[in-house]
């Protein structure tokens, strides 16, 4: 990874995140739009699934980062929003295998939010991120 991860002494260390990531000097900065459940062709998949749209959401965000010339491990900060936490909660031992999946044991630090709805009909879930690649 291009950067550091940041732990305040003194607190407990968090499980799947970051609390901060320094990045180092020389990397570029790539900012991916959020991504959805698309495939190539933008047609959403995994409709009413949500460890499937996730899993395809967060691939999206790695073809992006590998597009640019790096690594889903020069992620270092990530946003997931949601249209229901609750299922999000439900489901997190599958999520953690899509995770691990693309991601492996990188966690980057981040950010998970509740919204009200997404501009793609269906999407349940949307995930932007910033990678810094050497």
């Amino acid at each position: 990874m291009s950067g550091r991860i940041i732990q305040p002494e003194g607190w407990d260390t968090p499980s799947g995140y970051a609390n901060g990531v320094l990045v180092e000097p020389g990397s570029r900065l790539l900012f991916v739009a959020g991504q959805v459940a698309w495939d190539e062709r933008k047609q959403l998949v995994g409709a009413g699934d949500f460890v499937a749209q996730f899993a395809q959401a967060l691939a999206n965000v790695v073809a992006v980062v590998r597009a640019a010339g790096g690594e889903a491990s020069d992620i270092a900060r990530m946003l997931v929003m949601v249209t229901d936490k609750q299922a999000y909660l439900e489901c997190l031992p599958e999520l953690g295998a899509a995770w691990r999946e693309q991601m492996g044991r990188h966690f980057p630090a981040m950010a998970l939010v509740q919204v009200a709805g997404l501009v793609e009909e269906g999407a349940l879930l949307e995930i932007e991120a910033t990678a810094a690649i050497r």
